[in-house]
């Protein structure tokens, strides 16, 4: 095998092993399967970690785990799979940052090293062994590239601000006790 063939073989291992662990977390959270929550349960627990509205935040943490995983998986739209799927793990980051780096301690080591993961690969693109290449690469061109990952760094800051905003604020303040 030459060295682009390796390569080509890499990423398609790379791209299916991480598109198949973001599908399986994302359909946790939109059907409920592998034990997942579903949209009603994740609804509940977007809205404990403070993301507001609590259902579309759960709605959009699904599809960007279970769409960007299968299209990573499938090497298809590869640019905007990689960027949907670090989107939502910017907002897995966010949540577990207070508790430090390591996974052991619920830190945010697992899902960066996934926001990570999926980036490199929407950058790197997908390589022989997808339906991009398949197709022409007529959904992976750099002006995707480029516009994918400027439109989720925008959307994911906004949604991570919005939380750190909501939660910076000050509660309501204890009624009084009468005198």
């Amino acid at each position: 095998m030459g060295h682009l063939n390796r390569r080509d073989l890499g990423l398609l291992v790379l791209r299916v092993g991480t598109g198949a662990v973001l599908a399986a977390h994302g359909t946790q959270k939109l059907l409920g399967w592998f034990g997942g929550g579903g949209i009603e349960g994740t609804t509940k627990a977007m809205e404990a970690m403070g993301f507001s509205p609590g259902r579309e935040s759960a709605i959009a943490a699904g599809l960007g785990e279970a769409g960007g995983g299968v299209l990573l998986a499938l090497g298809l739209a590869t640019p905007a799979a990689g960027a949907a799927a670090a989107g939502a793990m910017t907002g897995a980051v966010a949540v577990h940052a207070p508790a430090g780096f390591f996974a052991q301690g619920g830190g945010y080591e697992y899902p960066a090293f996934l926001g990570f993961t999926a980036a490199a690969i929407g950058i790197t693109g997908a390589g022989r062994y997808s339906l991009d290449h398949a197709t022409g690469h007529v959904l992976d061109r750099p002006w995707v590239v480029a516009t994918a990952f400027l439109g989720t760094a925008i959307a994911a800051a906004a949604v991570v601000g919005r939380r750190a905003q909501d939660q910076a604020a000050p509660g309501p303040e204890p009624e009084a006790e009468p005198a």
